[in-house]
């Protein structure tokens, strides 16, 4: 009898940590999805099992267009990595990551509370893309660097250009050209117009894709902000608005790959959002103006013009200092992690026994 009531006690013991452990895990993965994605098209999914947190590629909302080997997505899978490794060091979780050569990621989490305070956690609901026109004060060379420095991974390296110097200048260029380039290609419009958010109730609705707030426009009917957002739709209206933005910047920077592959691509999402939220913890605004890296010629060209040691570009974007603007949207959890609806009706049925 003594026995059965020990098994009995170990056993709700052990559904009680099951249940907190789902919990958290449901936590992690909230902080995953506030991780950057192209259009913020929020292109993964998740799977809760009893260690470990599996994060897969959503191809349902890949860019064809702009992404079509699906670099950026992958991109986008290692900074919700990032997010969720810092999340778990906060919740005092070990995290151990690995990644398929198809690109799935597995994320092992054991509990351990003598793991230091995370320093970044704060961040992660802070960092935001900032589009606006930056206020022109200049990101100090040793608070760069030395945020440069915690970032770098030896596979992923990270590089910057201070305004008014000619990698800076030539960078410009580049944009240019990939604006040309993009805003001539029809089927490129036609894609990021269909991720674009046009008023609150679109944006509501989705939750996902480029919302009108953050570009810093009013709320109106689609009928009338659809045909003013269009008209913005071309090459040397984007050039005039990136240029302005680029000039109000402090400096670019360059995130390069030694390997143009899965795994490449995904250590430079977790580079990338490292780099995101050491900046947003300096106070420090970014934007990406990536249409260089997203053009395979002027990919290239760059991998054999810029101090970059051959390697692949891969993200470039704009920092400086800013006042913050909005943020955007996100899926909810329940939408995102596969067995959700498993896992609640699993804390449930612990809870009522």
């Amino acid at each position: 009898m003594k026995r059965i009531f020990i098994i009995i006690i170990l056993g709700v013991i052990g559904m009680n940590n099951m249940y907190a452990q789902n919990k958290n895990f449901i936590f992690l993965v909230e902080q995953a999805i506030k991780a950057p994605s192209g259009h913020n098209t929020q292109p993964w999914k998740f799977k809760i099992e009893s260690s470990r947190i599996i994060i897969y590629p959503n191809f349902d909302r890949a860019l064809p267009v702009v992404d079509s080997n699906h670099r950026e997505l992958f991109i986008s899978l290692g900074c919700a990595t990032e997010n969720l490794c810092v999340a778990a060091r906060h919740m005092k979780y070990l995290p151990a990551v690995s990644v398929s050569n198809e690109g799935t990621i597995t994320v092992e989490l054991v509990k351990e509370q003598a793991l230091e305070d995370e320093a970044l956690f704060e961040e992660i609901v802070k960092r935001q893309t900032n589009r606006s026109k930056y206020n022109g004060k200049e990101v100090a060379d040793a608070t760069l660097k030395s945020i440069i420095e915690k970032c770098g991974t030896g596979e992923v390296s990270i590089y910057s250009w201070k305004k008014n110097t000619a990698p800076f200048d030539s960078l410009k260029e580049y944009v240019k050209e990939g604006n040309i380039l993009q805003m001539g290609d029809t089927l490129f419009t036609t894609e990021l117009k269909s991720w674009i958010r046009f008023n609150k109730r679109q944006s509501e609705k989705a939750n996902d894709g480029l919302s009108y707030a953050t570009f810093g426009a009013p709320n109106m009917p689609s009928f009338i902000s659809k045909p003013i957002m269009n008209s913005f739709l071309n090459s040397k209206k984007q050039n005039n608005a990136d240029m302005a933005k680029i000039n109000s910047s402090s400096h670019l920077v360059l995130i390069t790959s030694k390997e143009n592959t899965i795994q490449g691509w995904i250590n430079t999402g977790r580079c990338l959002e490292h780099f995101l939220l050491e900046t947003t913890k300096a106070g420090i605004a970014n934007a990406y103006i990536n249409q260089p890296c997203e053009i395979l010629n002027l990919q290239s060209e760059m991998r054999s013009e810029f101090p970059i040691n051959h390697e692949y570009p891969m993200i470039l974007m704009r920092i400086g200092y800013a006042k913050s603007v909005a943020y955007s949207k996100r899926k909810d959890v329940s939408e995102v992690i596969e067995n959700y609806k498993f896992i609640k009706e699993l804390n449930k049925a612990m809870t009522s026994e």
